[in-house]
């Protein structure tokens, strides 16, 4: 067990592994925690702090592992407890520690209480009420004799009941197993639900599906205030043990007071920012969620954290509109106060694949509303051959990704891979980089300057056209060319320490 800092998670790198995507050691096309074990090397030459393991648990995949089965055991595509002990001790050994996924919300259909009618473990009804699936169409389904159960997601997925008090205990339960297994921590997933409101009233009439139901509104499904309840049983066992665990926090609600609550000194550790995530590729968008984000974390006392991709959301070279932009906005994500989380391949700048036959989707939202997260969730290309390492993937892998595979860009400096090294590497080293605070730089109205005490400056060129660094000092880092006068091109980020400031550690 990694011991000696308690406070980790405060400014570090945590790199989400989607397992079924990530490397498959065993050639059956499905990535494998045996996978996962075999790129450590490959994870701590990237500089990371520590994985996020999305589900491996036993489940009938019905949404990619989120419908759990059994939450104390690796499903056999994924390997075996042995294996993900193994997985945890070599990663430990690397200095790298390890997140698990928690999917407290609902389990699978096939889950032994759902298996043996044990109903009141779940939210049964005689009638639906008006809910909707985050999925799309309603959130009931009748079974045969004539009762409906709740299920916020696929029908795969049924609501757990929290008010009862053998599923409370079940999950204490759940989070000493994995602990005694030696996690450092854990991703908790919708975190914002678990308790509905009492006697389960309708929504009533609204404008869009009642999943985009955010600003000042809140569904009485979603971000109740029993839900601390749950998070402050868990606070002792999480701080009774050794190494600093941790868990960070799924929440998508009304308001930045109401995402304060989930973290605290009796609560959460962290909670995740999705609004850098969703931030246009321009200074004003950029600045404004920043100064927000910095704003709430201020409010809870605890650091932001930082994503730009997930295994939810299309991948920021996509959504951004280009590599240099997703690189540019790499470089301002990792220069930020707090922690970030990365997502498995992003470091090698892989798109979104928009392209994929709609008979291989497997992504229960698009089976159900036509939006699929499938396209962030193609295997991550190794080499530079047909089939970027893999044997038949069980999502096809475009021909062109030979390229970005971690091979083809290893011994090229300009790469987005040793971009993203040289950048973590940076990170770890510079004494402005990590926690701390930002100070603001004056600008034009495309350019984003901030500076992080000792005399590291950020310039992000958002504009069309060239900008000059406004800051005397050497370049440390920059997301593509300078022009020749040192002047900065659109869509591009530099790292400058300051003429005069301290430097970096060696």
């Amino acid at each position: 067990m990694l011991l000696g800092n308690d406070d980790w998670w405060r400014d570090a790198v945590v790199y989400q592994v989607y397992p079924r995507s990530f490397a498959d050691a065993n050639g059956d096309g499905t990535g494998d925690l045996q996978g996962v074990r075999g790129r450590l090397d490959y994870l701590a030459r990237l500089g990371v702090d520590a994985i996020w393991l999305s589900p491996f648990y036993t489940s009938p995949l019905a949404d990619g592992g989120y419908d759990v089965a059994d939450y104390r055991d690796v499903d056999p595509r994924f390997g075996t407890l042995a294996d993900f002990d193994a997985l945890v001790a070599e990663a430990h050994g690397k200095g790298i520690r390890v997140i698990v996924d928690l999917v407290p919300n609902h389990s699978s259909d096939q889950h032994p209480w759902f298996q043996a009618g044990l109903r009141d473990r779940y939210i049964f009804r005689d009638q639906p009420n008006d809910w909707e699936s985050i999925f799309g169409g309603p959130a009931w389904t009748q079974v045969e004799d004539g009762q409906w159960y709740l299920h916020l997601f696929a029908p795969e997925q049924p609501d757990l009941n929290w008010d009862h008090p053998e599923v409370r205990a079940e999950f204490r339960d759940i989070l000493r197993f994995w602990l005694e297994r030696g996690v450092d921590g854990f991703r908790v997933d919708v975190a914002h639900g678990m308790i509905k409101a009492a006697g389960l009233p309708d929504v009533g009439a609204k404008d869009g599906p009642q999943a985009e139901m955010l600003g000042d509104e809140q569904v009485p499904y979603f971000d109740q205030d029993g839900v601390h309840d749950i998070y402050r049983e868990w606070r002792p066992i999480l701080d009774s043990y050794p190494g600093g665990r941790m868990a960070v926090a799924e929440a998508w609600v009304s308001s930045p007071e109401r995402l304060a609550r989930y973290i605290g000194p009796d609560e959460l550790h962290q909670a995740f920012n999705f609004e850098f995530m969703m931030a246009d590729f321009h200074a004003k968008s950029f600045r404004t969620v920043i100064e927000k984000s910095l704003a709430e974390a201020e409010l809870v006392g605890a650091p932001t954290t930082w994503v730009l991709s997930n295994h939810d959301k299309p991948r920021h070279v996509t959504r951004h509109g280009s590599l240099a932009r997703a690189r540019a906005a790499t470089l301002l994500m990792l220069a930020l106060p707090g922690s970030a989380y990365l997502y498995n391949g992003e470091e090698l700048g892989l798109p979104e694949v928009l392209d994929l036959p709609d008979e291989l989707r497997q992504d229960p939202a698009f089976l159900r509303r036509g939006e699929s997260r499938d396209g962030c969730r193609v295997p991550v290309p190794w080499t530079a051959e047909p089939g970027c390492g893999w044997r038949d993937p069980w999502l096809p892998i475009p021909p062109e990704w030979t390229e970005l595979s971690a091979e083809a860009q290893e011994d090229d400096p300009g790469s987005t891979l040793n971009l993203y090294r040289a950048a973590l590497s940076l990170r770890r080293r510079h004494p402005a980089l990590g926690g701390g605070t930002l100070s603001w730089l004056d600008s034009p109205e495309d350019v984003l300057a901030v500076e992080r005490d000792p005399g590291l400056v950020v310039v992000l060129n958002t504009g069309e056209r060239p900008v000059p660094p406004g800051v005397a000092g050497e370049v440390l880092l920059s997301s593509g060319p300078l022009a020749a006068d040192g002047s900065i091109p659109p869509d591009t980020a530099v790292w400058i320490q300051r003429s005069g400031s301290a430097t970096i550690d060696s």
